[in-house]
């Protein structure tokens, strides 16, 4: 609403950089232990392609057991299906919440037990990139050989890459999600809060001061570890094969 289009007609982004945009309208409705997301009204998949953009993210809240999962479930593969008739990539970001309003954080072994359960159901819907949640607390859980094994089971029931989102965890803690999650399946990651969250709290040439060098420094040490670690997508798609024949528009 206040950054994609204008980005795009401000000639903000660099023409090697592609640009996602979100779909959903932000927040959701509904009974807190059965939340609903919704597409931003007057908004579509159809018109985030004619405005330039290179990706489609919808952010679902979900949880395998709630009252409106398979609600949610049709909304994901609704957003899939548009996806590959305007050809865009599909994001998809779901977001795990407590079905006990008391609770207000899945303890570590239910939220580890909610997120390979939405990979499983979820991404068969259309989705080309998975944006998950790391599958632990890393508050109530210290153990890196804890964060591999359920990092595993995510994927080994992903049937598309999946990368991982920070979560407002700071950027060292971001730094060992990474290189565990690349290290057990993972493709990489979309992240925004561990790279930049204290420039929130900047303004004017401070600001600038600390995403040029520290958010962007941030960003290099993500991008050598998913390099040096992380699954190519092309394991997702083994007959991608680069080469363009004569006769290529015939199956595209």
């Amino acid at each position: 609403q206040y950054g994609a289009a204008q980005a795009i007609a401000a000639g903000a982004i660099e023409k090697s950089c592609g640009l996602l945009v979100a779909v959903e309208k932000t927040g959701y409705t509904g009974d807190p232990a059965a939340r609903e997301s919704q597409i931003l009204p007057g908004w579509s998949v159809e018109k985030i392609s004619r405005m330039g953009a290179d990706g489609v993210k919808l952010l679902l809240y979900y949880h395998p057991e709630a009252p409106n999962a398979a609600e949610q479930e049709a909304r994901v593969a609704e957003v899939g299906e548009l996806c590959q008739q305007n050809a865009m990539p599909f994001f998809l970001e779901p977001l795990s919440f407590s079905l006990d309003p008391d609770v207000k954080k899945l303890p570590s072994l239910e939220k580890r037990a909610v997120v390979v359960e939405t990979a499983r159901r979820l991404t068969p819907f259309g989705v080309d990139v998975l944006k998950a949640e790391f599958p632990i607390n890393i508050g109530d859980e210290k153990d890196e050989a804890v964060w591999a094994e359920a990092c595993v089971e995510v994927s080994n029931v992903s049937v598309c890459p999946w990368i991982i989102l920070s979560a407002g965890v700071t950027f060292d803690e971001f730094k060992r999600q990474t290189a565990v999650a690349c290290r057990n399946g993972a493709s990489g990651v979309l992240v925004g809060r561990a790279v930049w969250a204290e420039a929130a709290d900047l303004t004017g040439p401070a600001r600038q001061e600390f995403l040029q060098p520290t958010a962007v420094e941030r960003m290099r040490q993500l991008t050598a570890i998913i390099e040096d670690f992380g699954r190519p997508w092309t394991d997702f798609h083994p007959d991608y094969d680069k080469t363009v024949t004569e006769e290529w528009y015939k199956t595209y």
